[in-house]
């Protein structure tokens, strides 16, 4: 918003200067965002535990691959006021802490709020109780956890794309993702119309409203889910009892006992049941030595003589190893019996417990997989009383481990690229040679992986058959790039590789937007208005009115895509000369809507 001198505002964010510190995927894609979206200025702050700090900024620099402009470096081997001083922490408008350290995150924040009390703060945080603390100790400052984001979209590319998302609003409205075949227009409002997915790539947000096909929908409560079908418990008690090799043991035995009645049947000349008889005496010492016996009688009572002296102890043996196996599978979470129509989740990482304790809360059954026991999932899959197996999910044992033959899913979401697109191959062709063994007939199995490269991803889905494919960094980055802008990004909706943002936007006194309507915001394929909030407390108005215009006390809610939002913020922006709102002319605000420009 130019000034009285032509210049652009102060308050333009292409005047300001942004901060970001961390060196990971989430602080690559972050500076690449605000500087090819927003085209704002920015200063990296790149920790560092080597002496190498030339390479390892040039190296930053080259992954970011940013056309035309690349934001300054200040390399360190730790965060202190002297490096964000020299960063600029002081006139920026604000700094971000998104390294992996959550204890560096908050001790950079806290440093930054002594140097700058103004800055605006984004910090990225796992844990929900220390980020609500922070927020609140450190002013204006948004703590967000890119796994929360990202994980919604894991879960619908997981289950499909008939299951829909949940998104509550600050007021308390709870809205939902559906297909439009599926919506009972008696039953639901359809705010807005998400995206046309007919086609080979989705159209999000098209201009004719009634042609999408995925839309978004005000709900009246979320539908409980079935609980998992789960084995009697009778069952479930005998299978921990009675192992595997103890139940070939007892075969075994059987097969002798039962071979013996036959033939002692036939060389004494009785029936069966007295054979049975007579062969069970003999197995538990009762039998009595015949010399005048035939010798097929003689040899069937030796076996049997024998089979009884090694049966009781290998029974017992098997029973006691049975039982402190499946005690200690108890103990330690592990698989404790068969498992079918479940999804196995490998990767317990942040994202990978975000993912699991989704899963679990809309019913579906999750086997876990790790290779690390400390890793930040195990605990929490333990506690929810879901299995875990500990080991390397590329080895086809590990997966077969975790019943991944007989799973509806397979969701690999460990932090390196080549690690999941070799479990996911793997997991397949245990999956297929599983079905094969079994006769079964059914769906391929369902493969959703974790992956940073678009491109990569695209190709692998394309050329391998991978389901889906979702990088954590690129659906949460969105989120943080409006937060340092300051503005609320309330959810993410995926479509596909795609991000939707759900975004809370003020009307700035005196910005473009003070005076027009809703409609004029609305950009097909950008940004489309969803709700009106009035200055009035707890009032938000759904239907939006044509012939209102907007004030600098309303703030709209909209879907934009990532560019859209950008593009939207400078019109937002209030102007240093701005009228006083009693100064505003009263027929300014209920003008006539002006038609729509063709």
């Amino acid at each position: 918003m130019p000034d009285d001198t032509g210049q652009p505002s102060p308050t333009d964010p292409a005047r300001q200067q942004f901060v970001v510190c961390g060196d990971g995927a989430v602080a690559r894609r972050l500076v690449a965002e605000l500087v090819e979206r927003y085209g704002v200025a920015v200063t990296v702050v790149l920790p560092s535990s080597s002496d190498h700090l030339v390479s390892e900024s040039a190296d930053f620099a080259f992954e970011l691959e940013v056309p035309g402009r690349l934001p300054e470096i200040v390399t360190a081997r730790r965060l202190t006021a002297e490096i964000l001083d020299q960063a600029g922490v002081r006139d920026a408008a604000a700094v971000a802490f998104v390294g992996g350290d959550e204890v560096a995150n908050v001790d950079g924040a806290m440093i930054a709020r002594e140097l700058a009390p103004d800055v605006r703060l984004v910090l990225r945080l796992f844990n929900p109780v220390l980020g609500e603390g922070v927020a609140a100790m450190l002013g204006d400052c948004a703590v967000l956890s890119g796994s929360e984001i990202a994980a919604p979209a894991f879960v619908a590319a997981t289950l499909g794309d008939a299951t829909p998302t949940y998104l509550r609003l600050p007021g308390g409205e709870l809205l939902r993702t559906a297909m439009r075949s599926a919506v009972d227009p008696a039953g639901v409002d359809v705010v807005c119309g998400l995206a046309d997915t007919t086609g080979s790539e989705p159209a999000v947000l098209p201009s004719d409203q009634a042609s999408a096909d995925l839309v978004l929908v005000r709900a009246h409560g979320r539908p409980r889910m079935a609980p998992p079908r789960r084995r009697p418990r009778l069952l479930r008690a005998l299978g921990l009892v009675f192992s595997r090799n103890l139940r070939l043991a007892l075969a075994g035995t059987a097969a002798v006992l039962a071979a013996a009645s036959v033939l002692l049947a036939y060389t004494r000349g009785v029936n069966l049941a007295e054979a049975a008889y007579l062969t069970l005496l003999a197995t538990m010492g009762g039998a009595e030595a015949e010399p005048t016996a035939p010798l097929t009688e003689k040899v069937a009572t030796v076996v049997l003589a024998t089979t009884g002296v090694a049966l009781l102890p290998t029974v017992t043996a098997l029973v006691v190893d049975s039982l402190v196996r499946a005690r200690l599978a108890v103990a330690a979470g592990g698989m404790i019996g068969p498992i079918d129509d479940h999804v196995v989740l490998v990767g317990l990482g942040n994202i990978g417990t975000r993912v699991l304790e989704e899963l679990h809360s809309v019913g579906i059954r999750v086997v876990a997989v790790d290779r690390m026991e400390s890793a930040r999932g195990v605990g929490v899959a333990r506690a929810l009383g879901l299995p875990v197996v500990v080991g390397d999910a590329t080895r086809p044992e590990t997966l077969r481990a975790a019943s991944v033959p007989t799973c509806r899913a397979l969701v690999v979401l460990t932090d390196d690229d080549v690690t999941n697109l070799e479990t996911a191959l793997s997991g397949r062709s245990s999956y297929e040679a599983g079905r094969t063994r079994s006769a079964a007939t059914g769906p391929p199995l369902r493969v959703v992986l974790r992956l940073f490269d678009d491109g990569f991803a695209e190709r692998t889905q394309r050329i391998l058959g991978i389901n889906e494919s979702r990088s954590v960094s690129s659906l949460a980055v969105p989120a943080f790039a409006a937060a340092m802008m300051g503005r609320q990004v309330i959810d993410t909706i995926s479509v596909g590789r795609r991000v939707l943002l759900v975004a809370e936007l003020p009307v700035g006194a005196g910005s473009e937007l003070e005076g027009r309507y809703c409609h004029d915001v609305n950009q097909p394929g950008g940004v489309w208005v969803i709700a009106l909030r009035t200055g009035r407390a707890g009032q938000t108005i759904w239907s939006l009115p044509r012939r209102r215009a907007l004030v600098r006390t309303d703030r709209l809610i909209v879907l934009a895509t990532r560019a859209g939002l950008a593009a939207l913020l400078p019109r937002t922006v209030p102007s240093p000369d701005a009228e006083p709102l009693a100064d505003v002319a009263p027929l300014r605000l209920l003008a006539p809507a002006p038609r729509d420009e063709a």
